[in-house]
């Protein structure tokens, strides 16, 4: 790579890019953007807003999206099919049918997953969501897990990272090292874990560790009380549990910094962020305020950082032919969905 390539992952506010986010955006050169709901309007808007992105920085720069199924799908019929939310389909097939027909039908809603979203120009989706799910996890988390027991959640992940990836999608495994426990939406509270370090090391932390080898993944903002009072995004002993006992080297971002549950300026955040390990600072509410004190601070990847998301970037492959009618079929006729 012979340009500069900013630390950051940002979100366009509309679904057209204005005259002042086409020169911020080519000026600090994000290593990626992110799309929501406000920035997706037809087809031929999308393919003409990535395109847009990409021609502003000069290379393919991955455009990541949350495409999980359920309550959080940012493309909605007719741009995309409708899935269950995770948990659901996981239940409802494996109660029909087993759990090695789970994880095809896992693979499979992952592959329309990539199908859809390639086809308008997204190539990375922040999933799957790696936490296990628990008695007492917060309602709005969930139904985005994949099951509630370490073997189970690492081959549904697994899978589902699979079907991304043969259909031309980066997967982003979060939240590392595990949000399960949580009983508080992040969006709005910060969760305090009071498990033992050896409590969540056979559990919520295993599966990252069987996820270790994939591209991405993104933090988890909560405090995992034993370790570390401060937040798991912010944390260098958190992030270096999680290179060093989870075995992750791929790229890592943080979730949302603007999420309420965070405290301290935008810029205050990015800078604790980075300088516990992250690689990368995202930022998804598309306010230009916000985002220049972010990128002021975080700079341009350098280093280890640098090496890994360019290694991430290696696992972006062509999608592989599939008979997609078929395989929508095929799905249809194990989820019901």
């Amino acid at each position: 790579m012979n340009q500069n390539v900013g630390a950051c992952i940002l979100a366009p506010l509309g679904a057209v890019l204005s005259k002042n986010e086409r020169a911020f955006f080519k000026s600090v050169q994000p290593h990626g953007f992110i799309l929501f709901s406000r920035n997706l309007e037809s087809r031929d808007q999308i393919l003409r807003l990535c395109h847009d992105l990409r021609v502003l920085v000069g290379r393919e720069a991955p455009i990541f999206i949350d495409q999980e199924g359920g309550g959080v799908q940012r493309l909605r019929p007719p741009l995309a099919a409708n899935f269950l939310a995770p948990l659901d389909e996981i239940v409802r097939v494996t109660k029909r049918y087993g759990t090695a027909v789970a994880l095809r039908s896992i693979y499979l809603r992952h592959r329309l997953i990539a199908a859809d979203l390639h086809a308008l120009g997204i190539d990375a989706n922040c999933a799957p969501t790696a936490d296990i799910a628990c008695n007492f996890t917060h309602e709005f988390l969930r139904k985005r897990c994949y099951g509630t027991h370490v073997v189970d959640v690492s081959a549904a992940c697994r899978a589902a990272a699979e079907g991304l990836l043969a259909g031309g999608v980066l997967p982003v495994i979060k939240h590392i090292p595990g949000h399960g426990r949580a009983t508080q939406d992040t969006h709005f509270n910060m969760p305090r874990v009071t498990a033992s370090k050896a409590e969540l090391i056979e559990t919520d932390f295993a599966v990252f560790k069987a996820l270790a080898d994939l591209p991405y993944a993104m933090t988890a903002h909560l405090v995992y009380a034993e370790i570390d009072e401060e937040v798991a995004t912010c944390s260098k002993p958190i992030i270096d549990l999680v290179r060093h006992d989870i075995g992750f080297d791929g790229a890592l971002m943080s979730d949302d910094l603007s999420m309420k549950s965070l405290s301290g300026s935008l810029g205050r955040r990015a800078t604790r962020s980075l300088a516990a390990g992250c690689d990368l600072v995202l930022h998804c509410n598309g306010d230009m305020a916000e985002m220049v004190e972010i990128c002021n601070v975080a700079g341009d990847l350098t280093g280890k950082a640098l090496n890994r998301a360019n290694q991430a970037l290696l696992w972006r492959k062509a999608p592989q032919d599939i008979d997609i009618l078929g395989l929508r079929a095929e799905h249809f006729a194990l989820s019901g969905d």
